[in-house]
């Protein structure tokens, strides 16, 4: 059956007094390379009228690039407000993946041009003094995040395939900078470019492999 993402968890932030009430997600964790893009959104309200407008919202990864496109500008119409943050390649080498994917969420917030007073976040918590929840496949059970995940996806998306021109042999307009086997054979060939993860295995590898 498919999940389609409710207002359950922001109906319940509101029960509490929670007004601006954010949905927090990230796209491009796994990729071998470019950033890791995070995504805030703050819906306007928590009525079943919410629901029907945003009626094809789901988790990113559910959707084709057209419902994913389509969605974004329903989203941007809709919203209260839409703020986006990202880590470079070279931060997550140099951090790590999990901090900064954090930094990349924190950057999102801080681009709102309000300040939320209850953050919904998918799978992380943050160090925000205001009251939060991080929930497991969030972007399957709540609308705020799915929200957030298909801005994170469509924006980073966009900027791969923008980066792609300048590394054709690696596919990124198709691949985004995942481990598919187009791109696996493009860094056995080639080596990294300067947007791939060198702190991750297969371009690690890489790198070994050329310089024996």
């Amino acid at each position: 059956m498919e999940q389609i993402p409710g207002l359950a968890f922001e109906r319940a932030a509101w029960e509490q007094g929670h007004r601006l009430i954010v949905g927090i997600d990230e796209a491009g964790r796994g990729a071998w390379a470019g950033p890791v893009v995070a995504a805030a959104v703050v819906l306007p309200s928590v009525d079943d009228s919410l629901l029907a407008r945003l009626s094809g919202v789901r988790d990113s990864k559910l959707l084709s690039a057209a419902q994913r496109e389509r969605c974004y500008g329903e989203i941007m119409m809709v919203a209260r407000a839409v703020g986006v943050g990202s880590s470079a390649a070279d931060e997550i080498d140099k951090v790590g993946i999990v901090p900064a994917t954090r930094a990349a969420m924190l950057q999102a917030v801080d681009q709102l041009c309000i300040a939320p007073d209850f953050f919904l976040i998918d799978a992380l918590t943050l160090p925000v003094d205001r009251p939060q929840r991080g929930l497991i496949k969030g972007d399957r059970h709540c609308l705020s995040i799915a929200a957030a995940s298909i801005i994170a996806k469509v924006t980073r998306d966009r900027w791969m395939v923008a980066q792609s021109a300048a590394w054709p042999a690696f596919g990124m307009a198709r691949n985004k900078g995942y481990g598919t086997p187009e791109h696996r054979r493009a860094l056995d060939l080639h080596g990294p470019t300067a947007i791939h993860r060198y702190s991750y295995a297969p371009v690690r590898l890489a790198v070994e492999a050329r310089h024996g």
